[in-house]
C-alpha cells in the first residue's frame, strides 16, 4: 500500500468538502522533521489563496472532514496551515506485515499494465564502448527493473549506431587487410580492438585520397546491398556487439542481442516516413534539403529552426530514424510510454522530433514521449573524462580498474578471505561502486567521477550499503536464526522501532515515484535512509539478547530492512553480499 497516495486521496476529498475545487491536490509528502508527523498535507495553503479564504481556517475545517480515523494516532494543523500526520501504530506494524508476506515489499501492482518501451545504451558499434556511455547504460536499466517490478511490460531497445558514412572507411580498412591475409587472421587480430582500428582508418580516410575514395565506395555498395560488403560489415557488427555484451556482462546489465534494433533496422523505412511526411504538408524544400518547420521552435530571432529530414545529397538524418523508430515503436510494439534515455546536449533534437511524430500522426496523443536527459560524467577537471593521455576511457577498461582498486581494499579490510572469496567482494564491490555513484547523482546534473569517494564505506556509496547489508545478514548467523522463517508480531514501542518501521513503509511510494518520474537517485537517498535508521535503531534497541516478544520483532525489522536494502540495490542493478 502507498501510504503517500491513501493520504493523498482522502485529504483531497476533505479539502472538496471544505468548499475546495473538486480535485484540489492535497501536496502529502513526507515530514521532514518526524517528532512533528511522519507526514505532511501542504495542499491547504494553495488552495485557501484561491478561495481567498483563511489558511488555518481552512485546514481545520480539512481536518474535520478528513477520514484519518483508521490510519493517523494524530493530525493536527502547524505553522500558516500545514496539516502534520502522525501514523498509528498499528496501522504501521499492519503495512509492515504485508510488506514482510509479500515478495513486492507492499508495492502496489498497476490496475492496467503499460507497455514501455525503454531506449538505453545506444552505443556507436564503429568503436567500443566507452565511459560516455555509461550514464544511459545503467540508468536506463535501472529504470527498466523499476518499471517490470511494478508490473509494467517493459521492451528494451538498444538503438545501436550500425549505419552511415563511417562504416563505409572501416570496411575499406577491413578490406585491404583481408585481401592482404586469406587467413583472416590478420583481420581478427585487428578487430581485437576496435578503438585502434577505428584509429587507424580514419588516418589512413585523412591522408589517402586513394583510400577515402575506397571509402566512399563502400559506402554507396553498403547501401546497395553488395554482398561482399553486406558480409563484411555483418562480420564487423558482430564483432563490435560481443564487445558491447561482455561490457554488458561485467555491468550486470539487462541488455541482450535481441534487445538490439539500431540504425540498420530502420534504413529501409526512411523513404516511406520522408513520402508520408510529404503527404500531410509537412515537408518543404530549404536550400536544396528536405525540412519540417514547426513554429514552436525559434530563434531569439524569431528564425524557425529547421528539423531536416532529407540532406541535399539524398542521405538521411539521425532525425529521420528517429521517427521512424518513434512510428514502429508505437504503432508496432504498441507503447503506451517511450523513455529515451539519452544525454542533455540532445534536448532539442527530442522536442523537435517528438512534435514533428505528433503532427505526422506516427504516434498518438495518448502515448507519452520522455526524454529522459543527463549530464555529463566529468574528471577532477571538470571536464569530460579522459585518460592521461587525453584519450577516450573504454568502459572496459573503467570497469577493470574498479575492480582492481576494490580487491587492494578487500585485501586490507580481510585479509582471511579466500582468493575466490577476494574474487568474488572485489567484482561485487567494484562494479557496485561505479554504478551506484552515478545513480546516486541527480541524472539532470554533471557530476565529478572520483574514485575515492566511490570506494568509501562511509556515506552514501555502494560500499556502505552492501556493508550494511551483510551486516545485517550476519546478526541472523550470529543468533542462528533462519531470515524468513522467523513467525510472530512486529511491535514498534521504542522511538527508534517505529522510526525504521515509517522508513521501511515507505517503499512502495518511493518505488512509485522513481518510476514516475525517472530518477533512480530518489531510491538510492531511500536505501541510505533506511541504512541509517536501521543503524540507530541496532545501537539503541538489542536484538538477540533481547527478551521475547522483542526479540522477535526486532528481528522481523532486520529481515524486512535486508530485504527492502537487497530489493532496493537489485532495482539498481547491484548486486549484495552475505559477507563481507
Amino acid at each position: 500500500m502507498n501510504i503517500r497516495r491513501e493520504l493523498d486521496v482522502r485529504i483531497s476529498k476533505a479539502l472538496a468538502a471544505a468548499g475546495a475545487a473538486e480535485g484540489a491536490p492535497a501536496l502529502v509528502a513526507q515530514g521532514a522533521k518526524p517528532q512533528f508527523g511522519d507526514y505532511q498535507a501542504n495542499g491547504v495553503m494553495p488552495a485557501a489563496k484561491k478561495l481567498k479564504a483563511n489558511p488555518r481556517d481552512l485546514a481545520e475545517k480539512v481536518l474535520a472532514a478528513a477520514d484519518l480515523s483508521d490510519i493517523a494516532e494524530k493530525a493536527e494543523v502547524a505553522g500558516a496551515g500545514f496539516i502534520n500526520i502522525t501514523l498509528k501504530s498499528d496501522f504501521l506494524a499492519g503495512r509492515l506485515a504485508q510488506a514482510m508476506a509479500d515478495d513486492h515489499l507492499g508495492a502496489d501492482r498497476p490496475a492496467e499494465p503499460q507497455t514501455v518501451v525503454v531506449d538505453y545504451s545506444s552505443p556507436n558499434l564503429a568503436k567500443e564502448m566507452h565511459v560516455g556511455h555509461l550514464r544511459s547504460t545503467i540508468i536506463g536499466d535501472s529504470i527498466a527493473r523499476v518499471l517490470e517490478f511494478l508490473g509494467h511490460k517493459v521492451i528494451r531497445q538498444n538503438h545501436v549506431g550500425d549505419w552511415g558514412t563511417q562504416f563505409g572507411m572501416l570496411l575499406a580498412y577491413l578490406k585491404q587487410l583481408l585481401l592482404s591475409d586469406s587467413t583472416g587472421n590478420h583481420a581478427d587480430s585487428e578487430l581485437s580492438d576496435l578503438e585502434d582500428f577505428y584509429r587507424k582508418a580514419k588516418e589512413r580516410f585523412d591522408d589517402e585520397p586513394a583510400f577515402a575514395d575506397a571509402s566512399r565506395e563502400e559506402v554507396v555498395n553498403l547501401q546497395s546491398g553488395d554482398p561482399q560488403t553486406r558480409d563484411m560489415w555483418s562480420r564487423y557488427r558482430e564483432v563490435s556487439l560481443r564487445h558491447c555484451e561482455a561490457v554488458y556482462s561485467r555491468l550486470g546489465v539487462a541488455l541482450t542481442s535481441k534487445d538490439v534494433y539500431g540504425e540498420s533496422d530502420y534504413n529501409d523505412q526512411l523513404p516511406g516516413i520522408a513520402a508520408e511526411l510529404d503527404k500531410k504538408g509537412l515537408l518543404k524544400e530549404s536550400e536544396g534539403a528536405r525540412c519540417v518547420f514547426l513554429e514552436e521552435f525559434k530563434t531569439k530571432d524569431g528564425e524557425i529552426l529547421p528539423v531536416i529530414v532529407q540532406k541535399t545529397d539524398g542521405a538521411y538524418l539521425y532525425a529521420t530514424t528517429d521517427l521512424a523508430g518513434l512510428r514502429h515503436r508505437s504503432q508496432e510494439l504498441h507503447a503506451d510510454r517511450i523513455l529515451y534515455v539519452v544525454d542533455a546536449r540532445q534536448t532539442l533534437h527530442f522536442r523537435q522530433v517528438f512534435a514533428v511524430a505528433r503532427k505526422a500522426g506516427f504516434v498518438g496523443e495518448g502515448t507519452s514521449l520522455e526524454h529522459v536527459a543527463f549530464g555529463m560524467m566529468l574528471g577532477d577537471n571538470r571536464q569530460p573524462l579522459k585518460t592521461r593521455e587525453g584519450g577516450v576511457v573504454k568502459l572496459i577498461d573503467l570497469l577493470n580498474e574498479a575492480e582492481k582498486r576494490a580487491a587492494q581494499i578487500v585485501a586490507e579490510k580481510n585479509p582471511d578471505l579466500t582468493d575466490d572469496e577476494k574474487a568474488n567482494v572485489a567484482r561485487t564491490v567494484g562494479i557496485g561502486a561505479v554504478k551506484y555513484a552515478d545513480l546516486a547523482q541527480n541524472r539532470t546534473s554533471d557530476y565529478v567521477f572520483n574514485w575515492s569517494k566511490m570506494l568509501s564505506l562511509e556515506g552514501n556509496t555502494a560500499p556502505y550499503m552492501q556493508y550494511a547489508y551483510a551486516r545485517i545478514r550476519s546478526i541472523f548467523r550470529k543468533g542462528e536464526e533462519e531470515a524468513g522463517a522467523i513467525t510472530g508480531e512486529m511491535l514498534l514501542t521504542e522511538a527508534a522501532e517505529r522510526t525504521l518501521g515509517v522508513k521501511l513503509a515507505q517503499f512502495p511510494e518511493t518505488i512509485q515515484t522513481v518510476a514516475d518520474e525517472c530518477l533512480p537517485n530518489l531510491l538510492c537517498a531511500y536505501l541510505f535512509d533506511v541504512a541509517g535508521a536501521f543503524m540507530s535503531f541496532y545501537e539503541s534497541c538489542p536484538v538477540l539478547i533481547a527478551s521475547e516478544p522483542a526479540r522477535t520483532s526486532r528481528l522481523l525489522l532486520c529481515d524486512l530492512t535486508a530485504r527492502t536494502i537487497h530489493t532496493g540495490l537489485g532495482l539498481l542493478g547491484i548486486e549484495t553480499l552475505e559477507q563481507m
